[in-house]
């Protein structure tokens, strides 16, 4: 592991065992739960109050009540290659933020208005604050975070030409985030692989720790030092190369070993109705848009590249 601050120690939210902990809907009622790791109820969620459920059908929730969703541009070596033909992007890492309302449940309904021609997925882990900080050092962050989640950070890149630098619409669209399903803790964060696949198959791949440029714990004492982090606020800690768009139908997914696996489905809906009275900056389809949307084949592996135009013609 190359970034800066490297561990001194293992941080104890990476130490085992392994503890998940789901948050599902149960005639109209949100409930917590924590997944059974061994014996012979394993892969069961047992809930607060006794019950232990089969997962299969279960309605989930975002693990997650942020009062700010703050995320990171970049911080994955292939990512910047990618994007900048330089193993670092920039010489401190830099944020934009999501609302609330992006925030959405494993198996939900990602949704693309008819007016927006690209809708991006990043497959990406999520950090959990467990309480308040403020004014910390990176080693001292770990004692912070609650444990981590798989997340897609999707984005409607035809508005990054009014909005490259706040992000809001790009990013922040209601249902833009899947997170989940369980926020876990107990597991070595930096051996994990991350993967996202689009219909099956993958199109971004990435082992945490050889790719990191910013550990959570930089992420965290850096924002930390203006910005309050109150318990269950979210920090996403970027996606690595080959983001790009995905269409109504298509099934992405993002999966960290031994972590988890989240998933959401693309729909199509109606432009929004003001959107027709021309109210505000319409979504447009720039040279700048395209660059980010579609990205640059040359500079990934072309497994990406064949796995996406598979995922394509499976549909």
């Amino acid at each position: 592991m190359n970034f800066e601050f490297p561990l001194k120690n293992t941080p104890a939210v990476m130490i085992g065992p392994r503890v998940e902990r789901r948050r599902v809907l149960i005639g109209g009622s949100a409930y917590w739960g924590t997944m059974i790791e061994s014996g012979e109820e394993q892969g069961k969620l047992r809930l607060d109050d006794g019950r232990v459920l089969e997962t299969a059908d279960l309605v989930y929730l975002p693990p997650v009540a942020p009062s700010k969703i703050i995320a990171i541009h970049i911080s994955y070596t292939s990512r910047s290659m990618e994007t900048r033909k330089l193993p670092k992007p920039t010489a401190y890492p830099t944020y934009f933020t999501k609302p609330p309302t992006a925030l959405n449940g494993h198996n939900g309904e990602i949704l693309k208005p008819d007016d927006c021609q690209y809708l991006n997925y990043e497959g990406e882990y999520a950090v959990v604050i467990s309480k308040t900080c403020r004014n910390v050092l990176p080693d001292e962050a770990w004692d912070y975070i609650e444990g981590f989640c798989p997340a897609l950070d999707m984005g409607l890149q035809n508005f990054r030409d009014t909005d490259q630098g706040s992000m809001l619409r790009v990013k922040g669209a209601d249902t833009l985030l899947p997170i989940g399903p369980g926020i876990v803790r107990g597991v070595n964060l930096f051996e994990q692989t991350l993967t996202t696949y689009v219909n099956g198959q993958v199109v971004q791949q990435a082992h945490v720790g050889d790719e990191t440029i910013w550990g959570p714990h930089y992420a965290i004492a850096d924002i930390a030092r203006h910005i309050t982090l109150n318990a269950g606020d979210v920090i996403l800690m970027g996606t690595p190369c080959h983001s790009r768009s995905v269409d109504p139908g298509d099934v992405v997914e993002c999966e960290i070993t031994n972590i988890g696996r989240i998933k959401g489905t693309v729909k199509a809906i109606p432009a929004p109705r003001a959107s027709g009275l021309n109210c505000g900056h319409q979504p447009t389809d720039s040279d700048e848009v395209r660059r980010v949307a579609l990205g640059f084949d040359e500079n990934v592996e072309p497994r990406f590249t064949q796995g996406l135009k598979k995922a394509h013609q499976l549909k």
